[in-house]
Parts: C-alpha cells; structure tokens; sequence
C-alpha cells in the first residue's frame, strides 16, 4: 500500500466512527450506545440507512 492509501483508509475509518457516533446520539441520546455503534462504525451506518 502507499502512503494515499493508508491515509485515505485512515480518514474512512474516523470518517465512519464519527458519523456512526452521531446517528447512535441522535436517535437514542446515549452516550454509551454512541460509543458501542462507534466501535462498530460502518456496520451501524450500513444497517441504519437500511432500517431507515
């Protein structure tokens, strides 16, 4: 890999967690749910938009 890969990949990655972070807030008013579906970011993104 090169280094824009692995930079690309790493702000996915943040991109993903932070997004996951804010929907789980928004919808349930958690903290401790915020920071489980940040733990699994994009999978709570994909299955949000899916749900919703």
């Amino acid at each position: 890999m090169n280094e824009n890969t692995k930079e690309a990949a790493k702000k996915g990655i943040t991109f993903g967690t932070c997004l996951a972070m804010v929907i789980s807030y928004a919808n349930w008013h958690s903290v401790g749910w915020a920071i489980v579906h940040g733990l699994l970011s994009w999978l709570y993104v994909i299955y949000f938009v899916i749900r919703y």
